[in-house]
């Protein structure tokens, strides 16, 4: 089959406008611009052309499509019990970006609905795409025109990339201006439910409804034998070829946690004003921080960029959900199949490390003083043990029933268990580096305080690293830490010498981190005093960094 491309970017041509309409009308698949994305569109009354679609896009069945008209008034042709909200939501928002969900009426088809017994209606922005539909005549149901589980259409060059022979024609109107698909609405709810966030910001739609419910298929994974309601619920969708990871948090602190990971053979999907954070990466950039509707249509660009150059993984910056950013955000996470690392927006953590006795705890102390927020992540481990069922399970799973006594923790028994055995004891380890973390992270969302520091003899071996603005090793001088450990613990110095030579080495701890606070201060009073000033002008730093 040759697909024919219908050139309208610079006027609508009344000849091909007729040609493209009779594709539809004799049973074939066009390819559609809209304001949003291209659709791959049917006869939304032809049964047999909505089965083309699902074959040309490998697209599962019961995924429904959506049906797209040329204006409100044929919402009765298909839609029964039309309620008022409906009107009020067209009359401010079509053409535009905005589908709703309403109960169909018997002439259209189970191939279109996916078997349901409503229909998302649209009414695209496209003066190309809507003279076609009514030359047609006919409601025209499009889902987008990549093939499936791809990133969605922008131009009329992807769809023929994807579609090359499988449809008879492409209307090429030009790049789409909002670049991210429609948003879903459900109005057969009360209230109305959100089913996809999309180039219809939701705060607009909360202005006219008075209130939307969010639908959990937005922000999560839909079961298995959970039925989607709308296009995009269920399946991965937008997806390079490469596995995508999406990391969220203030721009910043996603970019140092990619760059940590970044290098030959990773692609990075950033906002423009961390481009130059990622070494050896392949970069692209989706516009900056702030611009949300240049994100938007640039995303699916990207993503399809990354299929022409070679990378094993990407990474993607992520905005906030804020306006177009909801958009943005579900289409990233989709891409990824939902593979988040979720860093908390507007806190900034620190965190320190080094040997006992190099006097972690004075500027723990001295930066709670500053208004900070503490995490003893040896108290939060000791805290989890005894509370935390997934760490507990997950204890069970790896070392029996036996280190349990009448269903609590015997840490004693563990202890026995693994400090004996090199083999065991790393599978203690494994567990405790991803258990602890998880703890750590859900207490620096909790934290009323904006700065969060954390206190780890383990911080750069697991991803409590990840959660860090900065790392601090704190170092002393031999001779220094054996006086402390002696007298802050009362023990002798064979033990306190005993206790430091079961310790990583000084280098271990200054190689792994930001910066390094040298403790050199004789008495405790000077060592504050070096604390605070240390600790302001960190602080200081960070803000303007951040």
């Amino acid at each position: 089959m040759k697909t024919k491309v219908f050139d309208m970017t610079a006027a609508v041509n009344g000849s091909d406008i007729a040609a493209a309409a009779e594709i539809l009308r004799g049973g074939g698949l066009l390819a559609i611009p809209t304001e949003t994305v291209y659709g791959l569109g049917a006869n939304g009354l032809d049964s047999a052309a909505v089965r083309r679609i699902f074959e040309a896009k490998g697209r599962p069945q019961d995924n429904p499509l959506i049906l797209h008209i040329p204006e409100a008034s044929w919402l009765t042709r298909y839609c029964e019990d039309v309620p008022e909200v409906a009107w009020r939501l067209a009359e401010e928002f079509w053409p535009g970006p905005l589908t709703m969900i309403l109960k169909r009426k018997p002439c259209v088809p189970d191939e279109t609905t996916a078997g349901l017994d409503t229909v998302g209606m649209r009414c695209p922005d496209h003066a190309a795409t809507l003279a076609v539909i009514r030359a047609s005549d006919v409601p025209v149901a499009a889902p987008s025109a990549n093939r499936s589980g791809r990133p969605s259409c922008t131009t009329a060059a992807h769809v023929l990339a994807d579609m090359e022979g499988r449809i008879e024609g492409i209307v090429d109107g030009g790049a789409c201006s909002v670049g991210v698909e429609s948003t879903i609405v459900d109005l057969t709810v009360t209230p109305p439910r959100l089913l996809r966030p999309g180039g219809l910001p939701l705060e607009k739609l909360n202005d006219v409804l008075g209130g939307v419910e969010v639908d959990k298929a937005v922000r999560e994974k839909l079961g298995e034998g959970e039925q989607p309601r709308a296009p995009g619920m269920k399946y991965r969708h937008y997806a390079p070829q490469a596995p995508v990871t999406v990391v969220t948090g203030d721009g910043a602190k996603s970019a140092r946690y990619i760059a940590r990971r970044s290098g030959e053979g990773v692609g990075v999907v950033c906002f423009d004003e961390y481009a130059h954070c990622f070494g050896e990466a392949e970069v692209r950039c989706m516009g900056s921080e702030g611009d949300k509707a240049e994100q938007a249509r640039r995303v699916f660009d990207i993503l399809r960029a990354f299929d022409d150059i070679s990378v094993d993984e990407i990474y993607a910056q992520c905005p906030d959900s804020e306006g177009l950013g909801f958009a943005v955000e579900n289409r990233l996470k989709k891409a990824a199949g939902f593979q988040t690392v979720d860093l908390p927006f507007g806190k900034t953590v620190i965190g320190f490390t080094g040997q006992t006795g190099a006097g972690k705890t004075t500027l723990l102390r001295e930066l709670e003083k500053l208004g900070a927020y503490i995490i003893d992540c040896d108290a939060l481990y000791t805290e989890m043990l005894e509370s935390d069922v997934t760490l507990q399970n997950d204890l069970r799973k790896a070392f029996g029933d036996e280190i349990f006594c009448e269903g609590k923790l015997d840490r004693k028994a563990l202890g026995t268990r693994v400090f004996s055995d090199e083999r065991e004891l790393a599978k203690l380890n494994a567990i405790v580096f991803a258990a602890v973390p998880r703890g750590a992270l859900q207490r620096i969302r909790e934290a009323e305080q904006t700065i969060i520091g954390i206190d780890a003899i383990n911080l750069t071996d697991c991803l409590l690293r990840d959660f860090c603005d900065y790392t601090v090793a704190v170092t002393a001088p031999k001779e220094l830490r054996l006086r402390r450990i002696m007298t802050r613990d009362g023990i002798s110095e064979e033990q306190a010498m005993l206790r430091m030579a079961a310790q990583r080495e000084e280098s271990y701890y200054a190689s792994r981190c930001d910066h390094v606070f040298i403790n050199d201060a004789e008495t405790p009073q000077k060592l504050a005093q070096q604390a605070e000033e240390y600790l302001n002008h960190l602080i200081q730093e960070l803000k303007e960094d951040l």
